[in-house]
């Protein structure tokens, strides 16, 4: 959608895109179901499985919409999936959690320019 539009993005316009994309997945998209039931051991309605990959996915989503190149949302599913399920099982900080997540943006929009 933006990538193939005639305005062209700087990486600041980019970056600050797939950064609100993120926040906007992981707080106002995320239900606190989800947030809870992700993790291994914490499911009761579905399979943790399901919530992680779901919420994976809408990242994926997100970052598809922004970049207009699906292999790159499949890339975001995956990456934030192992980064929560990471977060699950070793407990690290939401501050960390965050980081880890904005520096996988960075990476997304090195391929982005790597490919376009």
């Amino acid at each position: 959608m933006f990538a193939n539009s005639t305005i062209i993005y700087t990486n600041l316009d980019l970056i600050i895109l797939l950064a609100f994309g993120h926040f906007l997945g992981d707080f106002a998209l995320q239900s606190d179901r989800m947030a809870i039931e992700k993790c291994p051991g914490r499911d009761a309605i579905l399979d943790w499985r399901w919530w992680l990959i779901s919420h994976g996915a809408i990242h994926g989503f997100i970052v598809a919409v922004i970049t207009a190149i699906p292999v790159l949302g499949l890339i975001e599913c995956i990456i934030h999936s192992i980064i929560d399920f990471g977060k699950c099982r070793i407990g690290y900080s939401l501050m960390v959690d965050q980081s880890l997540h904005l520096i996988c943006k960075l990476f997304i929009l090195f391929l982005f320019r790597l490919i376009t």
